[in-house]
């Protein structure tokens, strides 16, 4: 099977979400969770409403953090 291609601004929108949403676990954090929870809802939104998915359709969208999370693992 084909992977798909991802628009760059895409995968760094899913990095941010995943780096996000492992900060608002985080106890440590407690402080901030209102500015992360805010942080977070935004990429939601870059991520879901791309308009790469126009014309992909939303089967992909486990491709994408998939590929995130390989990019991610591969730069730390």
């Amino acid at each position: 099977m084909r992977r798909p291609a991802f628009p760059e601004d895409l995968i760094a929108a899913q990095s941010a979400w995943d780096r996000t949403y492992r900060t608002l676990a985080d106890p440590a954090q407690r402080g901030r969770t209102t500015a992360l929870r805010r942080h977070l809802l935004e990429l939601s939104v870059q991520v879901w409403w791309h308009p790469y998915w126009r014309e992909a359709g939303t089967g992909h969208r486990m491709a994408l953090r998939m590929r995130a999370q390989e990019l991610e693992s591969r730069a730390g």
